[in-house]
């Protein structure tokens, strides 16, 4: 084979000609944009590796890795906050302020954060342009909080990144009054590694409420905001409207803000906000929207309403009604990045735009991991998530007969997930998960004998044996053939069994 010779940059700048020209009938500055980014896709190579990585092969990496775990799990929690940016404001400071190298999107809400994210990144890779995707909480391994161009970064690059900031952190851990917590140095660590890829532009999911969440060191040309319902009250409010207060700090000045069809009070909050900060608004239901959907083997098949215009023959791999809604808001937020509605009055291309929406994944949503029986991985966590997720199991799977797997969190409205589950679950294994702020099982079995009744609820604290005891609910009688299982109640729960289960 003969040796290639290195490519010039006159050959480049030809390329970079030709791939407008062949862009011609788009928009020129999204054209100019795409083709920017192709060109340095070309020397990246396709993204790479699964949406969940396994631990690392190499021993020594995997060794690596763990060290920098424990290094980040002796700081703060993510359930132990200290509501201020000041510490994160600090550590961007003496980093030279990463996150204002590419613009970014900036997602807030109560459910559907990470699936919505997941939905931008993918509609703005396949317009070429590169992408980091920070989102949290991880389904299996920490690294799956840090992605560029829709794949978490590799372990050897998360410890680098960490190892290059950590002299900066214990700068900032010096001169503040509490150290850098958990969730703060990760969002320093995603911010540094978007500046050293570099991205085109960064998709960022705050981790609770919106104000003083980390993540909100970011200008966020536009700010998504996602259904809200109530979680986390004893920090955010006890109530949409008051928990929309604390989201809706994530709407900067003239931002775009793109709006989840929202309960009244909190629709209001952030109306208000906007008004406050001359945002433009885009509302689902108004200005975009969910045209049509109807159920198709193994997603659903949509015609959405962006900003710009309609968008049919639209096939998301992944189900239920509130996917829908999601890919509506995803494919606003996109067309708002891109000017379209404001600058521009075009729609995005229809063929990219369904090749995007086509290689969505979200792992640990409505995710199959295994046939007969059907198991089922979702990470509802509260009511208004395990409504959604009822609905959804109902209207994809009809299963004759369906047993829950549950292991929340402390702290979590346990009755009303019963409350939502109660109607579709034949019967329901109790369980937990291995972190600390698992419920015990015999504390969550007390609160589902109260909803399901005790002839219905079987208790089994190791989740591998819930796991095999519903399985074999699942399969206890011929009749039951079209029975399934459902694991659910917290992402920590659902990463584990998706483990187990994979690796069965």
């Amino acid at each position: 084979m003969s040796e290639q010779q290195p490519e010039s940059h006159d050959d480049r700048f030809d390329e970079f000609d030709q791939i407008v020209a062949e862009e011609s009938d788009r928009d020129p500055d999204l054209a100019v944009i795409a083709a920017g980014s192709r060109t340095l896709r070309a020397q990246s190579g396709p993204p790479q590796g699964e949406p969940v990585p396994d631990v690392p092969a190499d021993p020594e990496v995997a060794e690596a890795l763990r060290e920098v775990e424990e290094e980040l799990a002796g700081r703060w929690g993510e359930t132990k906050l200290e509501p201020s940016v000041t510490r994160i404001a600090a550590l961007m400071d003496v980093l030279g302020e990463p996150q204002r190298a590419y613009p970014s999107i900036h997602v807030t809400g109560t459910n559907g954060k990470t699936s919505t994210a997941r939905m931008i990144e993918s509609l703005l890779n396949a317009f070429e342009l590169r992408t980091g995707r920070y989102t949290s909480p991880h389904v299996q391994s920490v690294t799956e909080r840090i992605s560029l161009d829709g794949a978490p970064i590799t372990a050897e690059r998360f410890v680098e990144t960490y190892h290059d900031i950590k002299p900066y952190v214990e700068m900032v851990d010096a001169a503040e009054e509490f150290r850098l917590s958990f969730f703060e140095v990760l969002t320093g660590m995603a911010y540094a590694a978007f500046a050293d890829a570099p991205v085109d532009a960064a998709v960022v999911e705050v981790g609770m409420g919106g104000t003083w969440d980390a993540t909100n060191v970011i200008d966020g040309a536009v700010a998504v905001v996602t259904p809200i319902s109530l979680d986390h009250t004893d920090r955010l409010g006890s109530t949409p409207g008051e928990i929309a207060t604390e989201k809706g700090g994530v709407i900067k000045q003239g931002a775009t803000v793109i709006l989840a069809q929202q309960p009244v009070d909190a629709a209001q909050v952030l109306l208000k906000k906007a008004v406050e900060v001359d945002a433009t608004v885009a509302r689902e239901g108004m200005e975009f929207g969910v045209v049509s959907r109807e159920v198709a083997v193994g997603g659903q098949q949509l015609t959405l309403r962006g900003l710009g215009g309609e968008y049919d023959g639209i096939f998301l791999p992944l189900h239920g009604a509130h996917m829908a809604h999601n890919a509506a808001v995803a494919l606003a937020a996109v067309e708002a990045f891109f000017g379209v509605g404001a600058d521009h009055a075009r729609v995005l291309d229809a063929d990219t735009v369904r090749k995007a929406f086509a290689s969505v994944t979200s792992p640990g949503r409505m995710e199959v991991v295994r046939r007969s029986p059907t198991v089922v991985l979702d990470a509802a966590h509260n009511p208004a998530g395990a409504l959604v997720t009822a609905e959804a199991v109902t209207e994809a799977f009809g299963f004759s007969r369906l047993i829950g797997v549950v292991g929340a969190s402390e702290g979590k409205d346990a009755r009303g997930l019963f409350e939502a589950f109660e109607p579709i679950f034949a019967e329901v294994v109790i369980t937990e998960n291995t972190s600390h702020r698992a419920m015990s099982a015999d504390d969550l079995a007390a609160v589902a004998v109260e909803v399901f009744g005790s002839d219905r609820v079987q208790v089994e604290p190791r989740l591998d044996d819930a796991l095999e005891a519903a399985i074999t609910l699942a399969e206890e009688e011929a009749e039951y053939g079209g029975a399934g299982v459902l694991v659910t109640g917290s992402v920590i729960t659902v990463g584990e069994a998706r483990l187990l289960l994979k690796r069965g």
